[in-house]
């Protein structure tokens, strides 16, 4: 057996530490740094064109001007039918929960090229802080539905 001792005084030890110290934030800095799948910034839409061109980008096309504007403060915390709702949020790259206590504005648009359906389709779009928030695409009535803002259903 082999045993091995070392004379260590507490300047050493304290010195080892703060190396080892520094050492392990550096490769927690290097590594949060690391390339990965790169975003893409949300683009502002602050007057009404960029909205109506915001969604002719999605391939909707919609009358120029909304039919409905409404302006809320979204909960704190997301309970129902919020949850539900960020469902089909999440789906398409939104997360209404980074805009939780904050005020939202709502945008609603008649669309005119849904497929097969020419009246009742509607584009909401939400707008937190500048950006998109949120959107779905609906329709009342029967056979109504509520689906992903993007992309539009193919044509049949």
């Amino acid at each position: 057996m082999l045993i091995w001792t070392a004379k260590l005084s507490r300047k050493r030890a304290a010195a080892a530490v703060i190396f080892f110290g520094v050492v392990m934030a550096a490769l927690i800095f290097l590594v949060g740094r690391a390339p990965g799948e790169a975003e893409t910034p949300l683009p502002k839409l602050t007057s009404n064109e960029e909205r109506v061109a915001y969604l002719q980008s999605l391939g909707w096309e919609v009358e120029p001007e909304p039919i409905e504007t409404l302006q809320f403060l979204l909960p704190a915390e997301l309970e129902e039918p919020y949850l539900s709702y960020n469902e089909l949020q999440l789906d398409q790259g939104f997360d209404l929960r980074e805009c939780c206590g904050k005020q939202v504005s709502r945008y609603t648009y008649a669309v005119t090229n849904y497929p097969e359906q020419v009246e009742g389709v509607q584009a909401n779009l939400y707008i937190c802080e500048d950006s998109p928030a949120a959107g779905d695409v609906c329709s009342s009535g029967a056979g109504g539905f509520q689906e992903a803002l993007c992309p539009p259903p193919e044509k049949k």
